[in-house]
């Protein structure tokens, strides 16, 4: 580049220059040179050359390395920001155009949208709301009752059974078999009540709560058109879902895995139902859910931070991971709150375990409102048996940090969820060949001796079932279906409820094909009073689950164990007998499946019509 001034041109040029090739450093970290060098001509042309000035870029890729690791923590989150407005700007646009298109075809994916965005905006709104709510509201209640609380309890109770028995009284004609349901709901009342640990100190709050919320769950779900059609398309969803499982099947056991479709078909259910809910733990959602519930648990039923996250965690995982949530709080819990811990893992299953039993063909709907149901029912049971008189608790549910998985990405949260459905996966095939082969050898011992006497149908089963055939009737099973659903209460206590399933299963296909060997609503009953890990064998797996988590609480946990059990039990039940009091068959009609008492509208006009 030339200048022209006062007679003298200036020249100047750039020039990079390298280090010789195999020139060392000495250890030092090559760095370019630029060099700047200035020639200016005089009058005369001939160059006089200044001395060239090296300037070393060095310090400015310094100075750029140590902004960029600076911030890098914000760099990261506003790519990560601008990749996810991105992202959620291409799925409006998606499903804007998909319901434009054909919104029927679209609806399920507008549902679940419209549910989430629900979700994230209440999350927002709620901290906000909630002051103005427990201060004019919730607390002045709370405060009026505690004040009255010894007359109220039993107005409020003796008004809500009444409301009961003019509902089925209005409903009588359609199904009478529901008044048995509810007696039976009181009658495994009171027999807790009768062999509670301390009766005269039960508060009754959590139990007739726990109930209330049962009842309305139940009500909603299987009684009104738009309770029932949320959780079928629920269950749908999920049984969709999980049938993207047979696509596994097939590359590792081939086409025709379902020649053994117990270990190839349902297994591998429970291997991708768990690392969906550690993907889902990853993610923080599950977190979210359980503590939602466990809030609105402990605000209506007021039972203790731990014990509501415990049973709402009880909804999703299983009885030894639920107690996870709370592993810093049991070694000083009080044994009424040990005993709760212990009986929700005795009266749900595990989110993992609930695809087995939807691809052995129990309904879907029925198996998530019973996960739902008995929470509740677990908690109520449980501090009737074993009420609180040690101490009160003096921090919420929020106190509680539940931390997020520890995998570094989701590769490794599905990776470890499969992993560790392994082991589960072994033990339920184990107790299953165990199991099966004991009850079939109990079968054939009792019926050689029973053969001695001309009576070989004696057997371990047939024993058992006229044992439990009166907890049946307390379900409200027609009498003629009673023996069989006693065989099913008794397969599932003694053995496991995978055992009882598998039975169950086997005579839903039956019924479907025109042999049937109990009714529809027998079937659905059962499903609700099977689902829930109350068995001997669960003992040993949540005192060897539990002990490590506490060591000095062992003697507690062996202590409690079998009460636990049998409370488990009686929560399964009790959800089991709600769905007896309303449960009746769907109607299909123009407008969808509707309840019993439009039903019976339809049927008379229906009939009316006809003649």
């Amino acid at each position: 580049m030339a200048n022209e001034e006062n007679g003298k041109s200036i020249e100047m040029g750039i020039r990079v220059s390298d280090p010789p090739i195999g020139a060392g450093n000495n250890g030092q970290s090559h760095v370019q040179q630029n060099e700047i060098s200035v020639v200016i001509h005089n009058d005369s042309g001939n160059p006089a050359p200044m001395k060239a000035v090296g300037i070393d870029d060095g310090s400015f890729r310094a100075r750029y390395s140590r902004w960029l690791s600076e911030n890098s923590d914000t760099i990261k989150k506003v790519g990560l920001r601008v990749i996810g407005f991105a992202a959620i700007a291409a799925y409006v646009i998606f499903l804007v155009f998909a319901c434009t298109r054909n919104f029927e075809r679209a609806r399920t994916l507008f549902i679940i949208t419209m549910v989430i965005l629900g979700i994230i905006v209440l999350s927002y709104v709620w901290p906000y709301i909630s002051p103005p709510l427990w201060k004019y509201i919730f607390n002045p209640i709370g405060a009026f009752y505690s004040k009255y609380d010894r007359y109220l309890k039993w107005i409020v109770i003796l008004v809500l059974i009444g409301l009961v028995v003019l509902f089925l009284v209005l409903d009588q004609p359609i199904l009478p078999y529901r008044f048995a349901s509810f007696g039976g709901l009181l009658a495994y009342v009171f027999i807790c009540w009768i062999f509670s640990k301390h009766r005269a100190q039960v508060r009754w709050r959590p139990v007739v709560v726990g109930i209330v919320i049962q009842f309305i769950m139940g009500f909603l779900i299987l009684r009104t058109t738009v309770g029932f059609q949320v959780f079928k398309f629920l269950g749908d969803l999920v049984t969709t879902f999980l049938n993207f499982t047979d696509a596994g099947s097939i590359f590792v056991f081939g086409t025709t895995y379902t020649a053994h479709f117990f270990a190839f078909k349902v297994l591998p259910l429970v291997i991708f139902f768990s690392a969906v809910i550690s993907f889902l733990y990853y993610i923080g959602a599950m977190q979210v859910i359980i503590r939602v519930i466990a809030r609105v648990m402990q605000v209506t039923m007021n039972t203790s931070p731990t014990e509501s996250l415990n049973a709402a965690g009880n909804i999703f995982v299983g009885q030894t991971e639920a107690p996870l949530l709370v592993r810093p709080f049991l070694a000083t819990m009080t044994k009424s709150e040990l005993h709760a811990v212990m009986t929700g893992g005795f009266a749900t299953i595990a989110g993992s375990v609930l695809g087995a039993y939807i691809g052995l063909g129990v309904p879907a709907t029925h198996l998530l409102t019973a996960s739902f149901m008995s929470a509740p029912a677990a908690l109520a049971v449980a501090k009737l048996v074993y009420p609180e008189t040690e101490k009160d608790t003096n921090f919420e549910v929020e106190d509680i940090k539940l931390e997020k998985g520890t995998e570094t990405n989701f590769f490794e949260a599905l990776s470890n969820g499969a992993s560790t459905a392994i082991p589960l996966v072994a033990n339920i095939a184990a107790n299953l060949i165990v199991f099966t082969a004991l009850l079939s050898f109990l079968d054939g011992l009792l019926g050689y001796f029973g053969g001695l006497v001309d009576f070989p149908q004696l057997t371990f089963r047939f024993i058992c079932s006229y044992l439990f055939t009166p907890l049946a009737l307390l379900l409200g099973i027609e009498s003629k279906d009673a023996f069989n659903v006693g065989l099913l209460l008794a397969e599932k206590t003694v053995a496991n409820e995978f055992v009882a399933y598998l039975t169950l299963s086997r005579w839903i296909a039956q019924r479907k094909l025109g042999n049937p060997v109990i009714s529809v609503r027998s079937e659905v009953i059962a499903a609700y009073a099977l689902c829930g890990f109350a068995n001997f064998t669960s003992i040993g797996i949540q005192i060897g689950g539990l002990t490590p988590m506490a060591p000095s609480r062992k003697s507690d946990l062996a202590g409690l164990a079998f009460r636990a059990l049998c409370s488990g039990t009686v929560a399964c039940f009790m959800t089991a007998c709600l769905a007896g009091m309303f449960y009746v068959p769907a109607v299909a009609t123009g407008e969808g499946l509707i309840n019993a008492t439009t039903a019976a509208i339809v049927s008379t006009t229906m009939a009316a019509t006809a003649s």
